[in-house]
C-alpha cells in the first residue's frame, strides 16, 4: 500500500496540480534526491496499518481529486505480484479491497491489473478461492521472433555495440519469446563482451551464463537441488536433448534412458510434481506430462547443451 501510494505520489509530481493532490499525504511527504526533485510517501507504522485498512477509501478520494483535475481516473499495474501471491494475507486483504468497493461506492474509476505468472494466480485461489471471479484474466503471448530481434538490435545500438547477424539469431532461438530469458541473456551477453562486437561466441557464453541465472533465480531451490542431484542429472540431460519443449510422455523419455535411469523415472516424475514443477497433462491422457512453466524445459535444455559443451572443452 505504501509503494501504490508513493509511486502515485511521483506520477503525479510532474503534473501542475500536484500540489493539490497531495494535501490528501498529510505531513508524511518527504522531498528527497537532488534539490528534491523526487518525493517519498513515509508514514508512520501505525498509521499506515490505518491506511491498510482504509485503502478503499483512500484510493477513491485520491481517484476523485484526480478526475477534479481533468483525468478519467487510476490505472495501478502491481508488476510481479509473486512474492505476494504467496502471502494469505494479501489474498484475503484483496478480497476485502474488491468486496468494500462492490458495496460501498456507486462509482470507483480506478482499475488495478496484478501482473504475474499463471500458477501464481492459482497460488492466490488456494488462499482465497473466491477472489479468483473479480478478475478478468488476460493472457500475454509470447513475443515473435521478429519482436525480439527487434528489442536486441535496438538495446545494443543504444550502447554503441554492433551484434552480428549468427550471434541474434542465437539470442532469439534460446530466448523463445518470453521477456524472462531476453532479459537474461541479454544482460549476461552484454557484460561477457569486451570489444563492442557481439559475436556467436560471445552470444553462446552469454546464453550458457543466462541459463545458470535462470535456474538459480526462477526455479525453487529445492528444485535446483534436485535437478544437480548425480541420479536425476543425467535424466535432465537426455530430456534437454530436444530443444525447448513444455511436454512429453513417460514413454519418450524412457525410451532414452539407461536401465538404472528407468528404475529411478517414476520417482523423479513424482518428485517434480510435488515440487511444482510438471503437472500431469489430463487433457492428453495418462502418462502425458507438461512443465507448468516454460521457463523450465528452456533451462533443462540450456544446462544440457551447456553440458554438452564442457564434455567436449575439458
Amino acid at each position: 500500500v505504501r509503494k501504490i501510494f508513493e509511486e502515485l505520489l511521483r506520477e503525479t509530481r510532474k503534473q501542475t496540480w500536484f500540489n493539490n493532490v497531495s494535501q490528501l499525504f498529510g505531513k508524511y511527504i518527504q522531498q528527497i534526491g537532488l534539490l528534491g526533485v523526487s518525493v517519498s510517501f513515509s508514514p508512520p507504522k501505525n498509521d499506515l496499518k490505518e491506511l491498510v485498512r482504509k485503502f478503499p477509501e483512500a484510493i477513491n478520494n485520491l481517484s476523485q481529486k484526480i478526475r477534479r483535475e481533468g483525468e478519467k481516473g487510476l490505472f495501478i499495474a502491481l508488476d510481479d505480484i509473486n512474492g505476494l501471491a504467496e502471502k494469505e494475507e494479501f489474498a484475503n486483504w484483496y478480497k476485502s479491497f474488491v468486496d468494500h468497493v462492490a458495496t460501498h461506492f456507486k462509482e470507483f474509476p480506478v482499475a488495478i491489473m496484478l501482473i504475474g505468472l499463471p500458477e501464481k494466480r492459482d497460488k492466490l485461489a488456494t488462499h482465497q478461492p473466491s477472489l479468483m471471479r473479480v478478475f478478468r484474466v488476460v493472457d500475454i503471448e509470447k513475443l515473435s521472433d521478429t519482436e525480439v530481434k527487434d528489442f536486441f538490435k535496438k538495446a545494443y545500438v543504444s550502447v554503441g555495440m554492433k551484434v552480428k547477424g549468427d550471434a541474434i539469431k542465437a539470442m532469439v532461438d534460446f530466448s523463445s519469446g518470453l521477456p524472462i530469458l531476453m532479459q537474461e541473456i541479454g544482460d549476461a551477453v552484454f557484460w561477457l563482451d569486451n570489444d563492442g562486437v557481439i559475436d556467436f561466441n560471445d552470444a553462446m557464453l552469454g546464453i550458457w551464463q543466462a541459463a545458470e541465472r535462470i535456474g538459480r533465480k526462477y526455479l525453487d531451490p529445492k528444485v535446483y537441488r534436485t535437478i544437480r542431484s548425480p541420479h536425476y542429472r543425467s535424466i535432465l540431460r537426455k530430456m534437454g536433448k530436444e530443444p525447448m519443449f513444455s511436454s512429453f510422455t513417460k514413454t519418450e523419455v524412457e525410451r532414452l534412458l539407461s536401465e538404472g535411469e528407468r528404475r529411478v523415472f517414476h520417482n523423479f516424475l513424482r518428485k517434480l510434481k510435488e515440487l511444482g514443477v510438471v503437472e500431469s497433462d489430463m487433457e492428453l491422457g495418462k502418462g502425458h506430462y507438461r512443465f507448468v512453466n516454460e521457463i523450465y524445459p528452456i533451462y533443462i535444455y540450456m544446462e544440457s547443451q551447456r553440458k554438452k559443451t564442457e564434455g567436449k572443452n575439458p
